[in-house]
């Protein structure tokens, strides 16, 4: 098993958190990104620059990602494809995508989407909180756990 990041959009605290669950469990981490990420020296914590475009680094993720993998992404269509090549999606707020819940999320993502491109204010989403970190470590050690 592996940790693929879709670093570009990953905050701060969620890469900190990151890191140290690989290093203590002694798991692959990959930062992809179209720009330099800093990240621990450390022989299991890697990144891999991509050049700019859209999707670049999603795709390079989907390309790379194997069954059984965890795909850290807020992006619902990189996680969408994930989940169908047997990966593990976790959003930085700690939300679980899987195939039981990845088209309803997917199909809630395209509908905002479309009432954006009609005018509508949709607003972002809320700061990231101390809950959301919480629930995203947890689902984080659950996950490694499980898989060790």
């Amino acid at each position: 098993m592996k940790i693929w990041v879709d670093a570009d959009s990953c905050p701060v605290v969620i890469k900190d958190i990151l890191f140290k669950a690989a290093i203590r469990t002694n798991t692959e981490l990959t930062l992809v990104a179209n720009q330099n990420i800093s990240h621990p020296q450390s022989p299991l914590i890697k990144m891999m620059q991509v050049s700019s475009g859209f999707d670049v680094a999603d795709d390079e993720i989907v390309r790379l990602v194997g069954a059984g993998d965890i795909v850290i992404t807020s992006d619902i269509p990189l996680a969408a494809e994930v989940v169908d090549k047997g990966a593990i999606a976790l959003s930085s707020r700690g939300e679980l995508h899987t195939p039981d819940n990845i088209r309803a999320r997917l199909n809630m993502r395209d509908f905002l989407d479309t009432m954006r491109a009609s005018g509508e204010h949709t607003g972002g989403p809320p700061p990231l909180n101390q809950a959301d970190r919480q629930s995203f470590a947890n689902h984080l050690d659950r996950i490694l756990s499980k898989a060790k």
